[in-house]
């Protein structure tokens, strides 16, 4: 059975690749030689484990107390998709990195899977700044994080309440608060958010009385000819050899989608309320300036208060600063982190 079903996977992929190139400089699944990785796990505060990779760069003086960086991966994503690239070239530099799966995703505990739990997902920050503060090897006092796209929202979250999170990047932030409310761009109205809500309250007793949840099906397995641009954009990352990555016990088609009645939580979700309040904590904003969604980085930024920076990445769009290293501005993660880690 389980040779059928990678067999099917395999031919899939290669169907799919062919029908959608990978663009020049791609490399979601890169090798580092200059690193070490390890899979660790954690507990975070509601008893759930978390998942990780602890990047090590390789000859590492462990008598030396070491800056580390976290890695949150995007919305609906695991570790493995992103994360990791961003986890082994920053630890090529000399850093310390934890790429790790939010809950609910990947490795990671939390039932049911892909259940959108926005303080779940701000409390596992907190939760890696708990596993490495305690390394002996790493100095607690100089722990930042990078969070990419959803995670850049999940990142600041946590940061608001939690200063031992001493620097802060975003790349192609969303702001899962702002565009669940009000759509990309304030594309929405009040009247669909409250249709919406009315939907998912009425689903909630469908998927009580059958204990099953009914996931949305926003990115297919199978693109639709008239896709829209958005739409498309994430499919070609996620449903082709890209950036495919299927967790133990799930499907492609369940990667990436999300029940209606659980989605609807990041209504209820701020991040940028008082992000201000973060200073003197520097607070940088890498986005593309061709970016979809880059109206939350801009948000953000006019938001947060001194130290910060918008830095943008010309003719870039928002899944291009997910895998593609020739575009991915790593001369300035680096140095913005070393300003304000050391290593």
């Amino acid at each position: 059975m389980f040779t059928t079903v990678l067999m099917g996977v395999l031919i899939y992929m290669a169907g799919v690749a062919s029908a959608a190139g990978i663009p020049n400089g791609a490399d979601n699944f890169y090798k580092s030689d200059k690193v070490a990785v390890q899979k660790v796990s954690f507990k975070n505060q509601f008893d759930m484990q978390v998942a990780g990779n602890l990047v090590l760069p390789k000859g590492l003086d462990r008598t030396f107390k070491s800056a580390a960086i976290i890695v949150g991966h995007p919305m609906g994503a695991v570790k493995e998709q992103s994360s990791m690239l961003y986890a082994q070239k920053l630890a090529e530099q000399g850093f310390v990195t934890l790429a790790i799966d939010l809950p609910f995703w990947g490795e990671s505990e939390g039932l049911p899977r892909n259940l959108v739990a926005p303080e779940v997902y701000t409390e596992a920050f907190s939760a890696a700044v708990d596993y490495l503060g305690t390394r002996d090897f790493i100095d607690r006092e100089r722990i930042g994080v990078v969070g990419i796209c959803g995670s850049g929202s999940f990142a600041i979250n946590a940061a608001k309440m939690d200063p031992r999170l001493k620097a802060i990047a975003t790349v192609a932030m969303y702001d899962m608060g702002g565009v669940a409310r009000n759509g990309l761009n304030h594309s929405g109205t009040v009247e669909q958010r409250k249709a919406m809500l009315a939907k998912a309250a009425e689903q909630r007793y469908t998927e009580f009385t059958t204990g099953k949840g009914i996931f949305l099906n926003y990115l297919p397995v199978k693109l639709r000819p008239d896709a829209d641009p958005i739409t498309r954009e994430f499919w070609e990352f996620y449903r082709t050899p890209r950036g495919i990555a299927i967790p133990k016990g799930r499907t492609l088609e369940l990667t990436q989608n999300r029940m209606l009645t659980s989605e609807v939580r990041f209504v209820n979700f701020y991040p940028f309320n008082d992000i201000e309040t973060i200073a003197p904590r520097p607070l940088l904003f890498i986005t593309g300036d061709q970016s979809h969604s880059k109206e939350f980085s801009q948000d953000a930024y006019k938001l947060a208060a001194e130290p910060k920076e918008l830095y943008w990445v010309a003719g870039v769009g928002h899944v291009d600063l997910y895998d593609r290293v020739d575009v991915i501005p790593w001369a300035k993660l680096t140095s913005f982190f070393t300003k304000n880690l050391g290593k």
